[in-house]
């Protein structure tokens, strides 16, 4: 088997629309978390979540066709892909024989709404009902034309392949926080496997859009604690109660070992591994057994044959729901012991970015390997008796060496992915 490492990493978030910027604004412990500007939330009981705002997409979109009928969801995978591209520094070139592999992933559910809800206005009947009738004699001609197109899952697949010619193994994942740590484990193994000499992998998601925070305010998941605004969210502490939406994008580029030595590479990481494993809870109520992410987190580990005191840390979940936090925590004390691994969650900085949320986790895990330092959690003032044993690195970041690290995403219906990386 090949040995695969890091070359490139992209983020767009909501703390920065770069990898440098993003990374700087983590370390110095800066939140993007503030009321909600694209729409009017008074309607919602959580009203904040973390914005990309001043974004300018033409400056990362090469087709402007292309712009036509992208989604908030696919820019930021564009610019985010874009960002692990240059950044590594690797000619992908024709790919003629398909060896430049891509995977994304994310949890887009609709296109813009705005023209089919002012259609469904219009078909009111007289009492203000819905008349179905009277919808499919109006929409036809008063739904825009691309509403389906735009609406497409998979579409950042075929426009990032589209922009960079990738033309190797490819898939779409879909679905929360794991989906974007898929893709990535995906790319590593692709690679790994001689599938692909490159891997693009990552995700992006816009949850933070009214049509998504319209379902994530029934699933008693968010907060609602408006008025604290960005010290809201607070993983792990006692007086959590939930999560806060983010947007935004974040990408990995993979390729072989010897390969980005003899090209001249600056390599973040290498990846030593992957897990996988899901719990039995109910759907937004994990199992407090934590047992899932004790099972990812082996392994992960166990290609390389490393045992779990190999690990200086984990780019941790840590949603700030509490039954999440409570069980994650349980699960890595079954994994790590009760010792002070060092683990922490960037959410409070820049929200929950859903399907994109694992991918960053990853982008985290290897720039705190690179870089020698590890992010803060936010806001964690007093933690929660079921969260102890365990360093969070309550406020501020801190510098350390970074040898292994794991990243950890988890699904809402309780799918557990971890990836595990190293200094190369």
């Amino acid at each position: 088997m090949r040995r695969v490492v890091v070359t490139g990493v992209g983020l767009c978030t909501p703390v920065g629309h770069d990898t440098e910027s993003t990374w700087s604004a983590l370390l110095e412990g800066r939140s993007a978390v503030g009321p909600i500007t694209g729409y009017d939330a008074t309607s919602l009981k959580t009203q904040i979540g973390a914005e990309v705002k001043d974004l300018e997409p033409r400056d990362y979109v090469a087709n402007r066709r292309s712009l036509r009928t992208m989604t908030r969801h696919d820019i930021y995978a564009m610019v985010a892909a874009k960002g692990a591209i240059e950044d590594s520094g690797v000619d992908l070139g024709e790919d003629p024989e398909g060896r430049n592999a891509l995977f994304t992933a994310g949890d887009k559910q609709v296109s813009d709404p705005d023209a089919f809800a002012e259609s469904s206005v219009a078909a009111r009947d007289e009492q203000g009902k819905a008349d179905i009738k009277r919808f499919g004699e109006l929409a036809y001609s008063s739904v825009h034309p691309l509403f389906y197109l735009e609406g497409i899952q998979g579409a950042s697949l075929f426009y990032v392949s589209e922009q960079w010619g990738l033309r190797g193994p490819n898939t779409y994942f879909s679905g929360t926080a794991e989906a974007g740590l898929l893709a990535v484990a995906r790319g590593y193994r692709a690679v790994r496997r001689g599938e692909a000499e490159v891997a693009l992998c990552g995700a992006s998601d816009s949850p933070i859009f009214w049509w998504h925070m319209a379902a994530w305010d029934s699933f008693g998941v968010l907060t609602t604690r408006n008025d604290l605004g960005a010290a809201a969210c607070a993983p792990y502490d006692r007086d959590r109660d939930g999560t806060v939406m983010g947007e935004g994008g974040a990408f990995l580029l993979l390729e072989e070992l010897e390969a980005s030595r003899v090209r001249g590479a600056t390599i973040y990481a290498e990846v030593i591994g992957s897990g996988a494993a899901v719990d039995t809870g109910y759907m937004t109520s994990p199992d407090p057994s934590g047992r899932a992410v004790a099972v990812a987190v082996e392994r992960a580990l166990r290609p390389a044959g490393l045992a779990s005191d190999a690990v200086d840390y984990v780019a941790a979940h840590g949603d700030g729901t509490r039954e999440g936090d409570a069980s994650e925590a349980t699960g890595l004390r079954h994994a790590f012991g009760d010792d002070g691994l060092l683990a922490s969650s960037v959410k409070p900085a820049t929200g929950n970015l859903v399907g994109a949320a694992g991918a960053l986790n990853a982008a985290v895990a290897a720039l705190a390997v690179s870089r020698g330092a590890v992010p803060p959690t936010l806001n964690l003032e007093h933690v929660d008796p079921a969260c102890a044993g365990i360093d969070w690195i309550a406020k501020e970041a801190r510098e350390t060496p970074v040898q292994v690290a794991v990243a950890l995403a988890r699904g809402l219906e309780g799918q557990t992915v971890t990836l595990a990386l190293r200094a190369a």
